[in-house]
């Protein structure tokens, strides 16, 4: 019957998905995944494929062409676009950022102008410019400006913003800005009061791509920085109240988390399926290392980090499909599923001894990918913080 639960988690539905999703990561993306890395390149077939399965309008309402996804599918889909390129995930997500907060910040207008395109031919392909240069891990502390000028009811946007997950192909940008009077001054003097979210066309003038940067994995994301110069944006392009930006941001941020949480335990899991194989094939002093007691030590300790860090993903979709504060759930999952994968995938590379240190492996590949989980969407230490203050109430 659908709806009805199979095992203790996943809907008929959302099992069909999990399948439908693996056998393209299976077949389509890991295939291609090293070459990729390696060339730096992002495949674009992939995320036609992506858009062929209806993948890119995941988190897109229904009435817009779009998947209409919940919190559990959205984790699943991460997970198992993780375990085939953590990259093309990586891409999707941030396409699901922008898509989200159009579908939950903008007009009606504006969802019918941008979310049916998005969500059937996934382009143009979405953009989430919050950090910036020397405002990370505190978002507070921007200095990007939005100045309102009434004589063209328009924003003038002035800045930079830094690490941004589809800089070179994205076509439109979420943007973060401070909202500033003609004479520089915050609009109501006040930091994180002033700060407001904008739809932002990547034709725009005044928009500029910078540089793609050179990173130790997730290669095949081209991750840039993106300026804004005198970029005049229409006022009707503002989704949020002046000054009710940072709170959108942390909400929509919140699912994000979840997002990389689940993409931690995909790559997990990959790293996890490569050692087993490894190891039943690898012979030493006579038999298989997988017989070999301190090897299988190693595959219990892996084995019950991805299981453990899924329950944390589940957990926190859980309360967030419940209507639960969900907040201190989504750290928790992100903080141990990108631990978790970052040890598998360390032991990944053990087991697999002096071959694992080279390319003709993938767990090279996913060792120097799952660092990056430990890092977007909010560090360790942040949601630490964040975890600390749910359980001290301050």
């Amino acid at each position: 019957m659908t709806g009805a639960r199979v095992g203790s988690s996943l809907t008929d539905e959302q099992e069909a998905i999990r399948e439908l999703v693996r056998e393209f990561a299976v077949e389509e993306l890991r295939p291609g995944a090293g070459e990729a890395d390696e060339a730096e390149s992002f495949p674009e077939d992939a995320w036609d494929g992506l858009a062929e399965l209806g993948l890119t309008g995941l988190t897109v309402p229904e009435a817009y062409g779009g998947f209409d996804a919940g919190e559990t599918t959205y984790a699943v889909v991460n997970e198992e676009l993780a375990y085939g390129h953590l990259a093309v995930a990586t891409a999707l997500s941030v396409h699901c950022l922008a898509t989200s907060c159009i579908a939950e910040f903008g007009s009606e207008a504006q969802r019918e102008r941008w979310l049916p395109e998005m969500a059937a031919a996934g382009r143009p392909v979405g953009m989430f410019c919050l950090s910036e240069p020397h405002a990370g891990s505190n978002p507070a502390e921007m200095s990007t400006t939005a100045e309102y000028d009434p004589e063209t009811d328009e924003y003038v946007l002035n800045g930079e913003k830094q690490w941004i997950t589809n800089g070179t192909r994205g076509g439109v940008a979420i943007v973060f800005a401070k909202a500033v009077d003609p004479d520089g001054e915050n609009a109501d003097g006040d930091d994180t009061g002033s700060i407001t979210q904008f739809l932002v066309p990547a034709d725009a003038e005044g928009f500029e791509v910078g540089k793609k940067e050179e990173k130790l994995g997730l290669r095949a994301s081209d991750t840039t920085g993106i300026s804004f110069g005198d970029c005049r944006v229409p006022a009707e392009n503002r989704l949020t109240q002046e000054g009710k930006g940072l709170s959108a941001a942390f909400r929509t941020l919140t699912g994000g988390r979840i997002g990389i949480a689940a993409q931690a335990v995909g790559v997990a899991r990959a790293a996890l399926d490569e050692a087993t194989a490894y190891a039943a094939e690898r012979e030493q002093f006579g038999e298989p290392i997988a017989e070999i007691q301190t090897i299988r030590h190693k595959f219990a300790e892996m084995a019950t980090d991805v299981s453990a860090a899924r329950l944390l993903v589940r957990e926190a979709c859980r309360q967030a499909e419940a209507g639960e504060d969900n907040r201190v759930a989504a750290s928790k999952a992100k903080y141990r599923a990108s631990e978790a994968a970052m040890s598998v995938t360390n032991e990944a590379v053990q087991i697999h001894g002096g071959y694992g240190y080279t390319t003709d492996f993938d767990v090279e590949r996913l060792y120097r990918d799952a660092k990056i989980t430990e890092i977007y969407e909010g560090t360790t230490e942040i949601q630490k913080t964040i975890i600390a203050r749910g359980v001290l109430g301050k």
